[in-house]
């Protein structure tokens, strides 16, 4: 039975602290995978465009076919009932195949451009988002039932970042050290390992504080979707993460190119390490700064005036390494750090946005439907990721050389665009920081 109460500091602190196994696996799969697969080379122009397309193509298309099992496993998830809960079964059982996929991706068949590679890419990427999706989405589905109040999951989500950072720093340095050391597929056994301890430390920490009491939700699978994508302000809050994560997504993958052919440097993995890092301390030195603005301005101010900063600065990147008289690596570690400052708001608060939606659906259905809603934005958060490999893929297509680099200049553009999308669409979001009966009128 779940213990009642505040949620104590060491259970949140655990909890937390296993943002550090998405962030390490995510960050360093979207750093390294593409250039894993489509490097640049010393082959004829055609030959080098034809493997980026196909990595772009099959990055797409995975991507698309296994968004859908999201909100089939979060109904799954919503409807299960044991004595471990609603939730822990799936991240208990889930979590070392997710490892093992992750390890499997840099040990292609053959060590050269083959369509055996190409269709190993492919089973490989179906296996492991069905086993990301089995773990991850129940386990972020744990947060509005282990922190019930709006300071507790502020605390949460904070401390989530804080932990995610120190998983995304050991992911954008650490791992281009190790790959330049010991090579890609030591690299994966490392990260893969951590992420593996760090998942389940944090299940500990939300094993004794999950209700196992909860009734499952009973709707049909259609009156699900349905009553889901009838909650107006999840409408307004779903594209905001969803096109912010792709555009720092986009930003990332592009940094070995930026590396290679802008700054003409061969030690890609230490160049985007040292890049990196100075991103994440900004992100790090701004978390208490967030915290206290949340506390006194609330989570949706803080989430959307960072948006704003985010959509108004990554255009200027069109101009990093292009500017005269300053050298180009001096100008990428100008650029580069400041991206932290809007990604330390935009990280910290999607979760805790999400359970005073699903708080607010409480209000409207009567039932607790965590993973379902947490499900659904995953589908539609991987179908946009989908789309940034083929982005930039057809960015390099105009432009990925040290002759040419218009693509790689227009990536901040672009994911800049994306972002003022999803600030856009924040502005109608209207629920407070604490959502109840006595705080939001609700029609049924």
């Amino acid at each position: 039975m779940a213990v009642a109460g505040e949620l104590p500091r060491r259970n949140m602190l655990l909890y937390a602290s296993g943002s550090f196994a998405g962030n390490v696996i995510s960050r360093t799969k979207d750093l390294w995978l593409i250039f894993f697969f489509a490097p640049p080379q010393d082959e004829t122009d055609v030959a080098r465009r034809t493997s980026i397309v196909a990595v772009g193509a099959i990055f797409t298309v995975a991507r698309i076919i296994e968004s859908l099992d999201d909100p089939l496993i979060g109904y799954w998830s919503d409807r299960t009932t044991s004595r471990w809960g609603r939730r822990i079964p799936f991240v208990l059982f889930a979590t070392p195949f997710w490892a093992l996929f992750f390890v499997l991706f840099w040990m292609p068949p053959d060590n050269h451009e083959t369509i055996a590679n190409a269709l190993y890419l492919f089973a490989v990427l179906e296996g492991f988002h069905l086993f990301s999706t089995l773990s991850g989405g129940p386990f972020e589905s744990l947060l509005p039932e282990i922190a019930v109040t709006s300071k507790e999951r502020v605390g949460v989500v904070t401390w989530q970042v804080f932990f995610g950072t120190v998983g995304a720093a050991l992911a954008l340095t650490g791992s281009g050290v190790i790959k330049e050391l010991w090579g890609f597929q030591a690299m994966a056994a490392v990260m893969a390992v951590l992420a593996l301890a760090s998942r389940y430390l944090a299940l500990g920490g939300a094993w004794r504080r999950v209700r196992v009491e909860q009734p499952p939700a009973r709707l049909d699978l259609r009156q699900a979707f349905r009553t889901t994508f009838s909650n107006d302000q999840f409408l307004y809050f779903l594209p905001t993460f969803i096109f912010f994560n792709m555009g720092v997504s986009l930003l990332l993958a592009a940094l070995p190119y930026y590396v290679t052919e802008v700054l003409g440097k061969e030690q890609e993995g230490f160049y985007v390490a040292v890049l990196t890092a100075g991103a994440i301390v900004v992100v790090l030195a701004s978390l208490p700064f967030v915290y206290r603005l949340a506390i006194l301005k609330g989570k949706a101010w803080v989430y959307g005036t960072a948006m704003l900063l985010g959509a108004l600065y990554l255009p200027t990147m069109f101009f990093m390494g292009f500017l005269p008289v300053i050298p180009k690596v001096a100008q990428a570690f100008l650029f580069v750090p400041f991206l932290g400052v809007p990604m330390a708001a935009v990280f910290t608060f999607p979760n805790a946005l999400m359970a005073d939606i699903i708080d607010y659906d409480e209000l409207r259905t009567g039932m607790r439907r965590e993973a379902m809603y947490y499900g659904t934005q995953a589908t539609l958060e991987k179908m946009a990721s989908a789309l940034f490999p083929a982005i930039l893929a057809g960015l390099l297509l105009l432009g990925g050389t040290a002759d040419d680099p218009l693509g790689i200049r227009l990536v901040g553009p672009v994911a800049g665009l994306a972002v003022f999308v999803a600030m856009l669409s924040f502005r109608r979001y209207s629920l407070p920081d604490t959502v109840n009966a006595e705080t939001v009128p609700v029609r049924r």
